[in-house]
């Protein structure tokens, strides 16, 4: 099955009630976790893809690994540059293969930001390309980007809905509490904000740095009209502290593939677990 767009099934995943998982791949062994946990679930997915990740894979191995498991999976797949920076570079991803593209300028004005996005879309749209916004402010750490949580700031729904209206976007990233990487404390998200924007837009909200978030947070938000959820960190956690306890327990070991194993075994149990809390097991 070739990649498909986000179209394949978030509508489906707003209509009852599911959200489907963005989950990063940095390698060929994030890549093969994620995809074994959605064959063994039945589950759409989508393979997020930073530009730090492009610049260590680079951008044609990336396309490759994901049409493969494409391929092996048959289920519907999208390939789907995260936080990208500007119209080229969403531009370079679609040319090479991408079938999702996410515009982030949420860092300039409303005016600024619907503008640029509004360009994304009308040309991902002619390619069939679907296009995921975002609005607010969203702290913690994403590659090299670092939001302190005095800078973060939270979506206004008037300004969101305005957002959807003016750009078309296939979903909308809404800042309501949540930060990228790992909780250190309770998150405290705005579960009236999603539900205000959710209630007004035909297309779903989008929550953003999702691992460490407690079950039934995630559960609230969901009812509330997210969508799609971003996983990342809770992956390289499980792969680093696999890795670590494995080499921790032998000094001899030197081929990759003894700690690799099973640290793609660690992820894809994360994975399996996120898609049965997001509910869209047996969805594909």
């Amino acid at each position: 099955m070739p990649l498909v767009s986000m179209n394949e099934f978030l509508p489906k995943a707003k209509a009852n009630k599911f959200a489907v998982g963005q989950f990063n791949m940095n390698n060929l062994e994030f890549a093969q976790a994620i995809v074994e946990a959605a064959i063994a679930e039945k589950s759409p997915f989508i393979f997020g893809v930073s530009e730090g990740a492009l610049k260590y894979m680079g951008i044609e191995f990336t396309v490759a690994i994901a049409q493969a498991a494409a391929k092996k999976s048959g289920l519907p797949i999208a390939l789907h540059l995260d936080h990208g920076s500007s119209f080229e570079v969403a531009m370079k991803c679609i040319r090479a293969g991408f079938s999702s593209v996410m515009f982030d300028g949420s860092h300039y004005s409303l005016e600024e930001n619907i503008a640029i996005t509004k360009e994304v879309v009308k040309a991902a749209h002619a390619m069939g390309v679907s296009v995921e916004g975002e609005l607010g402010t969203i702290g913690g750490v994403e590659d090299d980007i670092s939001v302190d949580e005095e800078n973060a700031s939270m979506a206004k729904p008037e300004e969101a809905i305005r957002f959807y209206e003016e750009t078309g976007v296939d979903c909308l990233a809404i800042a309501v509490g949540t930060a990228h990487g790992m909780y250190k404390g309770e998150p405290k998200i705005h579960y009236d904000i999603i539900q205000k924007v959710a209630s007004a837009i035909p297309v779903p909200v989008v929550l953003h740095g999702g691992s460490g978030v407690p079950d039934e947070a995630i559960r609230l938000s969901i009812e509330a009209g997210v969508g799609k959820i971003n996983v990342n960190t809770e992956n390289q956690v499980a792969c680093t502290n696999t890795i670590r306890e494995v080499l921790a327990g032998s000094s001899s070991i030197y081929d990759p593939r003894k700690y690799l194993v099973p640290a793609r075994a660690a992820m894809q149990a994360v994975v399996q677990e996120k898609i049965r809390l997001f509910g869209s097991s047996n969805q594909a």
